[in-house]
């Protein structure tokens, strides 16, 4: 579990798909550092492409179980 907290790369990816799924701006990005501000936008990128698709609630669970 702390393995997984420290993982800041895979947070930040995270926090950015539910940002994208959930219709947020991209300017929304709460990262300052380019490295992590990258897998924000990764995930954001993703995030509406599913929202798009429709993957919202529990339709999307298959999709990125990590997410939840």
């Amino acid at each position: 579990m702390k393995r997984q907290k420290r993982d800041r790369f895979q947070r930040a990816y995270v926090h950015g798909y539910k940002a994208g799924l959930s219709g947020r701006s991209r300017d929304d990005c709460p990262n300052q550092d380019i490295n992590l501000r990258e897998y924000w936008m990764s995930g954001w990128r993703e995030g509406r492409g599913d929202h798009w698709s429709g993957m919202t609630g529990v339709s999307g669970i298959h999709k990125n179980p990590m997410v939840v």
